[in-house]
């Protein structure tokens, strides 16, 4: 039986199960069974901005007010009409909230595919990229948990690294990362590292998690948030994770001219 958590887009504490056959693959699709699937704050943000980016039309219910919260999980193909994808692959990717879900390979190749089904199209081309974990090295296929927990923010503090580094920093001679305990904060911290930056990378946390945080490896320097006005008074690029405005504005009175950048 297919069984999916549907949730109200207009009121998110309003949910039901959905119960209903499982659907079937047509000529090319795939019907996934999915393992396991993690639930953090990051899915709550798929909903808060689902309607702004999209993210309620990669599995749509077809019923108002109600739609799927998106996640990152494992299934398992357990039906293919598919001449590239056969039965009893294990796929990584972006699935919704529910027990099964029928997909349409296209851009094939040993390591992933693309779902080309026709509504996902104008969609952002990350979230339809799945990988064929039976072509990655045993040590990844160890990781699933860990993988679907992690790895999605991972790809968001490559990003943010990214444009740091296209950008030469934008003049910082540190880099301040908001949130420093969690897992977008400390993958871009992790990233700045390896992208080549030489100044401080320095976390902001609350006093609970610094401890934490100086486990990372990660940072040069973690301050609890009511220590920001003991930041070093240098060039800053500041990475905004939580979205504190207290926070924000006490950094940038500090600073004043030297906050060179600051990343919602």
């Amino acid at each position: 039986m297919l069984t999916e958590l549907w949730v109200d887009r207009t009121h998110y504490r309003h949910t039901k199960v959905q119960q209903g056959d499982i659907p079937a693959p047509g000529d090319g699709e795939i019907l996934i069974a999915i393992d396991k699937f993690a639930m953090t704050a990051n899915n709550v943000t798929y909903a808060a901005s689902g309607d702004l980016f999209g993210y309620w039309q990669f599995f749509p219910t077809g019923e108002d007010p109600w739609g799927k919260v998106t996640v990152w999980g494992i299934g398992e193909v357990i039906e293919s009409r598919s001449d590239a994808i056969g039965v009893g692959e294990r796929l990584y990717g972006f699935f919704p909230m529910s027990t099964h879900v029928v997909m349409k390979p296209g851009d094939v190749s040993p390591r992933s595919f693309t779902d080309v089904s026709a509504h996902r199209q104008p969609l952002p081309a990350l979230y339809n990229h799945y990988a064929r974990t039976e072509a990655e090295p045993v040590e990844l296929r160890a990781l699933e948990d860990q993988r679907c927990i992690f790895f999605p923010l991972f790809m968001t503090g490559y990003v943010i690294a990214d444009l740091l580094s296209d950008n030469d920093w934008f003049g910082a001679a540190q880099v301040v990362v908001g949130s420093a305990s969690s897992k977008t904060g400390f993958s871009s911290a992790a990233f700045a590292r390896a992208a080549g930056f030489t100044g401080a990378v320095i976390g902001l946390t609350g006093a609970s998690n610094v401890a934490f945080c100086e486990t990372l490896g990660c940072y040069d320097k973690v301050l609890a948030y009511d220590k920001v006005e003991t930041l070093p008074d240098a060039p800053t690029a500041y990475i905004v994770i939580a979205g504190d405005v207290t926070v924000r504005s006490r950094l940038h009175h500090h600073l004043r001219d030297n906050a060179r950048c600051t990343l919602l």
